[in-house]
């Protein structure tokens, strides 16, 4: 993935990375400020309405207009005068404004090419919703992830993960630059039509370094035969790629379709908005109900408890006990998905029993050692014990399984960036867009004040205090899985700095 760099005058912007150079060295710039320069030097010498730039900088929200002058403000006085004396962006009196500089587009920082693993390594991509029925997108991106928890359980492969996987849903894609970017040398595509009862499924696996077709199959069948087609091209994968015919592990499949696609969709949610969050909830209580032994549905409504109660800042009680009962619901269903258990143990660790939570994540990494949540969850648990470097190895693997990941990914990296004192590499982080809108700010305002940026710091202290108004230092400690006094003491000291209330 490519994206456009801008330069004009000392100045390089990379609206992809989030970062603003002059003469190279890096530049202090806000997320909502760098989404305003980049929507006016993107285009430059239009007039940008003012409604078109609060949409680029507080997208989905409803924001005063005062909010955008204050921030063009701070960006004129961040770039200062032009080369000719002149501002570099210009008023239109009751209209907007408009970037009035020379800019000159630079070619996009690729990512640089992962090595490949010395095993098999795929990624399956977004299985195509061939349909006439934009309902039916569901249930494509739904195989799609099945079939990458159907192969990432066999023994002998490399698989990326599902968040990764679809960071190039809908795009137009070259197979070698995909390859490379993820670090893989198979990809299967495919498509997938629902109708009537019925279910057509194509298939293709290739080889992106030779660009050869290793497999390709078509699949025609009865809707009720879904998950059997699924073990099938399972099989003929692994039997290309280890080179014996092997069919996966049994699993504890939902017995309702409709419960599944309410799963499906409830997933893309729940690393979202208090919103977001609240509409998962509604469709995965949906789906239980649909389906009372559907083990994954029981797993996120687990999660989505956990998200409400452990970073509320007010009372945990009657969530707590409720999501531990759901995970442990989830893993007697079916003990043989490492979701389920990684999410067990996570929550385990969270009640102190560090012994069960330790186990569960040990029995996660056998049933699927490239179940990248697992090393990204078994990282938060392990850096908050005080065994820092060992946390920072597993979110470094759970990276390399899931290079494109979820936000709170960038959260539990900057905290173990933050506990190992990386202060300047935390706030690099902390900073991506990916994280920056989440409760992953109140790393970044201790690592800022850790590294004496007090103002920046005490700013994005009030932004995140306006998101979590009942958050309080005791009451976070008092929730948070420590082992090590040290590190908490750490973790405090960075938050009153900052200026978090106690």
């Amino acid at each position: 993935m490519q994206e456009a760099r801008f330069a004009f005058g000392p100045f390089v912007l990379d609206p992809e990375a989030g970062t603003l150079l002059r003469n190279d060295a890096a530049v202090a710039i806000g997320q909502r400020g760098l989404k305003l320069l980049a929507a006016l030097v993107g285009r430059p010498g239009e007039i940008l309405a003012k409604s078109e730039l609060m949409d680029a900088a507080w997208p989905g929200l409803a924001v005063e207009e005062g909010n955008l002058t204050v921030q063009i403000a701070q960006l004129r006085k961040l770039l200062g005068p032009a080369a000719a004396g002149g501002e570099w962006i210009a008023t239109v009196p009751r209209i907007g404004y408009r970037f009035t500089g020379a800019m000159h587009r630079l070619g996009g920082v690729k990512r640089k090419v992962l090595p490949l693993p010395d095993k098999p390594s795929i990624a399956v991509l977004p299985f195509l919703n061939i349909s006439n029925d934009p309902e039916q997108e569901s249930f494509a991106d739904g195989l799609t992830e099945d079939l990458i928890t159907d192969l990432s359980r066999m023994p002998g492969l490399f698989v990326i993960a599902r968040n990764s996987a679809f960071a190039y849903n809908g795009r137009a894609i070259d197979m070698r630059e995909v390859a490379d970017e993820l670090g893989v040398r198979y990809l299967l595509e495919g498509s997938a039509r629902r109708a009537a009862g019925r279910v057509r499924v194509n298939a293709k696996l290739v080889d992106a370094v030779s660009g050869d077709h290793l497999w390709a199959e078509r699949f025609d069948r009865s809707l009720d035969d879904i998950f059997v087609v699924q073990d099938e091209v399972t099989a003929r994968i692994v039997e290309a790629l280890l080179g014996r015919l092997r069919a996966p592990a049994p699993r504890h499949r939902p017995k309702n379709l409709e419960a599944h696609d309410l799963c499906v969709r409830a997933r893309k949610l729940m690393d979202d908005s208090p919103q977001a969050a609240q509409e998962a909830h509604l469709m995965l209580t949906r789906a239980v109900t649909l389906d009372p032994d559907y083990a994954e549905a029981y797993r996120w409504l687990a999660m989505n408890h956990w998200m409400g109660w452990v970073h509320s800042g007010g009372p945990t009680g009657p969530s707590r006990s409720v999501a531990l009962q759901l995970a442990h619901k989830a893993v007697a269903i079916d003990p043989n998905d490492a979701g389920c258990r990684w999410v067990l143990a996570y929550l385990l660790a969270y009640e102190r029993d560090f012994a069960a939570a330790e186990a569960e994540f040990t029995t996660a990494i056998e049933l699927d050692p490239n179940e990248a949540d697992t090393f990204a969850a078994l990282s938060d648990i392990t850096v908050l014990a005080g065994r820092i470097e060992v946390g920072l190895e597993h979110i470094r693997k759970a990276f390399r399984l899931n290079p494109f990941p979820a936000s709170w990914y960038y959260l539990t990296l900057g905290q173990a960036q933050y506990a190992a004192g990386q202060y300047a590499a935390a706030v690099e982080t902390l900073r991506r867009d990916e994280t920056y809108r989440t409760s992953s700010r109140r790393f970044l305002a201790a690592s800022l004040a850790q590294l004496g940026r007090l103002d920046e710091a005490q700013a994005e202290t009030e932004l995140f205090l306006v998101a979590n108004p009942g958050f309080s230092i005791r009451h976070w400690a008092a929730t948070e899985p420590f082992r090590d006094a040290r590190t908490l003491e750490h973790f405090v000291e960075g938050y009153r700095k900052a200026g978090l209330p106690e």
